[in-house]
């Protein structure tokens, strides 16, 4: 049984790190899979926010860290990854926007080793991230169903917002992703970055 994308997300163009291959044709997962949702404002409610005039968390003042993923609820198949980063300098910056992320392996015949992560901005609109602390992103992806083509990244690279270079993750092994680099609406993205709680 083909998988519906529900809901039709306004998804950002992706972000380029690396040349990929072309993209003949959009391959829509098997199963209920969420779609990107759509682009929301700067949400609210205990998140520490800063003004435009804080200077931005260079790549260069972070460190990029995976967390487990862990199958959404109302979406099998669909895995959400918390990417974090924190700040390893002595002073505060401000970290918000949506990163760029990139999922890197082995060569699509398709659509080649790179597979860039459309964009949702759906985080804070400012974000001050303190010496030490840390603020996230969720990284969503589709898991291939049975019969339909795995492909298992080996590293993450992903560039904070505003920034030109990049910060590397190795990718879980234990995690195929289904390529879905044409779809409209693709059941993998990137989500905009949030204040973790204190």
């Amino acid at each position: 049984m083909k998988r519906i994308l529900m809901g039709i997300g306004t998804v950002a163009g992706a972000f380029a790190l690396a040349a990929c291959g072309t993209s003949t044709a959009a391959q829509a997962p098997a199963g209920p899979v969420a779609a990107a949702p759509a682009a929301q404002g700067a949400s609210g409610g205990g998140v520490a926010t800063a003004s435009s005039r804080t200077p931005r968390c260079t790549t260069a003042d972070l460190e990029v860290l995976l967390g487990k993923p862990a199958e959404k609820n109302d979406a099998p198949g669909q895995f959400d990854i918390p990417l974090t980063y924190r700040n390893t300098t002595d002073h505060t910056c401000g970290l918000y926007g949506v990163p760029g992320v990139d999922l890197v392996g082995p060569d699509d015949a398709t659509f080649g080793p790179v597979y860039h992560l459309p964009r949702v901005d759906n985080g804070v609109k400012y974000n001050e991230v303190p010496a030490g602390t840390t603020a996230s992103a969720t990284i969503t992806v589709v898991k291939p169903a049975a019969g339909e083509p795995a492909w298992t990244p080996t590293k993450l690279n992903t560039i904070p917002p505003g920034q030109t270079s990049a910060l590397t993750a190795k990718w879980p092994s234990d995690l195929p992703v289904l390529r879905q680099d044409a779809a409209t609406h693709p059941g993998s993205y990137v989500n905009g970055i949030l204040a973790d709680p204190a």
